[in-house]
């Protein structure tokens, strides 16, 4: 979804999940437009699971689902407005992968479950840890240990640094607090759209 000039929105879970009950995890990613796109029209791409391109290592052991971006010659199916990359990928044990990011990316990896080592000088990083990568070249180096004795699962985001102010309040972000006490107005006097799907 791109929010644009503002959206008014809500995710629920499906009527099966929410009569059966269960378990459910997920995350919620936001990217900030540039200042240029804040009030551009509000849009939403639907892309249901099977839809999203999965690519595996030749050896069978990383599997990264390719939300944003490119990775093992998968490319996303969706479009985004500012240029990312948002990996789901999963890593067997012995499993390593080298994936090439643009040189003027920012990018992070916060590991879901298991535990890898991150960077040409491998650093270690648990379940529920965060790694940020140096912009030092353009290939970020990611290994599940040979002798681990579960997969390595992650999410890799990087993109283009915005460098311009941000400003935030509840789910409103701009880039000045005028901006904020308009949007507040915007949503309260009902200009702000709806996505139904």
């Amino acid at each position: 979804m791109t929010a644009g000039a503002g959206v008014v929105h809500s995710e629920m879970p499906e009527e099966k999940f929410t009569a059966a009950g269960g378990r459910m995890h997920g995350f919620q990613i936001w990217v900030n437009l540039p200042r240029k796109d804040k009030m551009m029209k509000p849009r939403y791409q639907e892309l249901p699971d099977a839809g999203i391109p999965v690519a595996m290592s030749a050896d069978g052991k990383v599997k990264v689902k390719v939300v944003a971006g490119e990775s093992l010659g998968k490319s996303a199916a969706i479009d985004t407005r500012t240029p990312i990359a948002f990996l789901h990928m999963t890593l067997q044990p012995g499993g390593g992968i080298d994936q090439a990011l643009p040189a003027n990316y920012n990018g992070f990896a916060y590991v879901i479950s298991g535990a890898g080592e991150f960077g040409a000088e491998p650093k270690r990083a648990d379940a529920h840890q965060m790694v940020i990568f140096g912009n030092d070249g353009a290939t970020v180096r990611i290994k599940n240990r040979e002798d681990a004795t579960e997969a390595l699962q992650l999410l890799l985001l990087a993109g283009v640094p915005l460098n311009e102010p941000v400003v935030r309040y509840g789910p409103f972000v701009m880039n000045t607090e005028e901006e904020i006490h308009q949007a507040i107005r915007d949503y309260q006097s009902g200009r702000m759209g709806e996505i139904n799907f």
